[in-house]
């Protein structure tokens, strides 16, 4: 709802501040008093695009701010919350918004101290107040309205929500599966190298360490046949060759100190002595060493084979021979998280499916009600425009169907009202209604069905009673205090019926002083009421051009007492 609605700069209104109660409220006064620069106002407000031609003459810059209370607006609530502007625990705080519109022609607002942008702004509003007029701001004008009214009409609304959230989430996984299949498109020829190379790594079956066993035992057979050559020359050196060995020339040698057989020579003697000895073990060792020693040419080419194919795959790879292990574990890896993928891209089709059935079988109800609720919410409709002096008005709900594929938040149809406002003529849709008159009653209308079933933000009615009079100016005005019980109405009117029904009476009026018309609005106590009522009413009036007695009696007979 409402509270205050403060507007400094705009056109000939230099400093407003308006007040505003609950249930009807009525402004009143004559063309061009500034009635419209309030409903502007309203409309910068809630979002509505400015020029610099709204500013003042002379000022710098037009400023209006607005004080609601939103403790009753769910919807609203959680707006905030979501944009980080609102405690969840101080939701009964008021929400207030500013806007600025410079002569320069920049604009700016402010949702609780925040700067917004203006789509921000204007989403908001569409959650705070309704327009109807012949105004661009008119929200029964959008498709989405006329269908969320039918749903509360049909008491479809929870179901409508939860048709949204589940088209959310099929939406959310449609996106997720698209991405995943699109990363899976783009990596299936790397999976498929992938795959390949893995498939040579686990066919060379490499062991850990492999490589330098096999190095190691590549040098000892390709110098067996040196090592054999050296050996042997040693072993025919110490004791073999036929031509003069160390044992034969040792032997010798202790056999000719022996012969000489001295005292001093004993120590002379048995170095001699171990020297033989030394060498016949020597030569017993590098014999026993020689023996083990194999010459092995096939086992040398297999290694130097398989030492190759190795040193080919790790080329390839451009790795060394012992990272290829390191490497076939990454390759696994990389093609285990494309079969995840794979699994993950079914377990997400499945569910996707799953949801769409849902989906479909909730839209399929959802259809019957509405198809169902249409004709009856259409034939209460046209009940209330009779009474509203469009007897011969006829409105209709005509459905669209919207593809099941898209598994839309709407369901299976969007929904439009199109009217008839005269016998003869084919029924056309709301917004292409040519009268804000016609528009405005076939809104009341339309509101006075819907608002016992749906949460009505505050509806301001611009002009709702042009071109009626007498009875059903007094029908209108009953039924706009009928909807102000229940929700916040404020109406610009020029019908004294009206008005008169009227919870609270602000006038508007203007005055020139030094040069300046300025625009003001009274909010009207009891006496001032009947007299803006009985003038309204055109009735006679005194010398002093206040209005007579039976003007002012006149005015009692239609004018409800004002609440508190």
């Amino acid at each position: 709802m409402l509270r205050h609605l403060t507007i400094k700069n705009i056109a000939i209104a230099e400093s407003l501040d308006i007040e505003f109660q609950p249930g009807l409220t009525v402004l009143t006064g004559e063309t061009g008093a500034g009635k419209s620069i309030i409903l502007g106002a309203m409309g910068l407000i809630l979002g509505d695009r400015a020029d610099r031609d709204v500013v003042r003459s002379g000022a710098s810059k037009a400023d209006i701010s607005a004080e609601f209370d939103i403790s009753r607006l769910p919807q609203a609530i959680n707006w905030l919350i979501s944009q980080e502007l609102l405690e969840e625990n101080d939701v009964a705080a008021p929400c207030l918004i500013r806007r600025t519109v410079s002569a320069d022609g920049r604009s700016r607002a402010w949702i609780n101290g925040s700067q917004m942008t203006l789509q921000a702004l204007s989403a908001f509003g569409k959650l705070l107040m309704d327009i109807h007029s012949q105004h661009e701001h008119h929200s029964l004008l959008q498709r989405a309205t006329q269908l969320r009214l039918l749903d509360g009409y049909a008491g479809l609304t929870s179901d409508s929500a939860s048709l949204q959230t589940l088209s959310d989430q099929i939406r959310q996984i449609q996106r997720d599966l698209d991405e995943r299949q699109q990363q899976q498109k783009e990596k299936q020829a790397q999976l498929e190298l992938v795959s390949y190379q893995l498939e040579e790594l686990q066919n060379l079956e490499l062991e850990t360490g492999e490589v330098v066993k096999l190095e190691t035992e590549l040098e000892q057979l390709d110098s067996a046949e040196d090592r054999i050559r050296t050996l042997s020359g040693l072993i025919n050196l110490c004791q073999e060759s036929e031509e003069g060995n160390l044992c034969q020339m040792l032997q010798l040698a202790n056999q000719q100190i022996q012969s000489i057989n001295e005292t001093g020579l004993s120590s002379s003697q048995e170095l001699l002595a171990t020297a033989l000895i030394n060498v016949e073990e020597a030569s017993s060792e590098l014999r026993q060493h020689l023996d083990k020693i194999e010459v092995d040419p096939e086992r040398l080419d297999m290694i130097n084979q398989r030492l190759a194919d190795i040193q080919k795959l790790a080329r390839k790879h451009k790795v060394g021979t012992s990272d290829l292990p390191h490497l076939q574990t990454e390759l696994e890896a990389e093609l285990a998280q494309g079969i995840e993928l794979d699994q993950s891209l079914t377990s997400m089709q499945q569910e996707l499916e799953k949801l769409k059935e849902e989906w479909q079988k909730r839209a399929a109800g959802i259809s019957k009600q509405r198809r169902k609720a249409a004709k009856s919410l259409s034939r209460d409709i046209n009940a209330q425009l009779a009474e509203l002096a469009m007897p011969d008005a006829r409105l209709s709900i005509v459905f669209t169907d919207i593809d099941a594929e898209r598994a839309s938040g709407l369901g299976l149809e969007q929904a439009e009202y199109h009217i008839a406002t005269n016998t003869g003529q084919a029924a056309k849709p709301l917004s292409k209604i040519a009268s804000g008159g016609e528009l405005s009653r076939i809104s009341l209308a339309i509101q006075v069905i819907t608002a016992k079933t749906t949460q009505t933000p505050t509806l301001v009615f611009d002009e709702v009673d042009v071109g009626i009079g007498g009875a059903v100016a007094r029908t209108v005005g009953k039924l706009l205090r009928q909807l102000g019980e229940r929700s916040q109405i404020l109406c610009v009117t020029h019908q004294a019926l009206v008005a008169g029904q009227a919870h609270q009476h602000l006038h508007v009026s203007k005055n020139t002083s030094a040069g300046q018309t300025l625009s003001q609005v009274n909010t009207l106590c009891k006496q001032e009421r009947l007299e803006e009522v009985a003038r309204m009413l055109g009735g006679e009036t005194d010398n002093q051009g206040n209005p007579s007695e039976e003007s002012l009696a006149h005015a009692r007979e239609v004018t409800l007492e004002q609440s508190g």
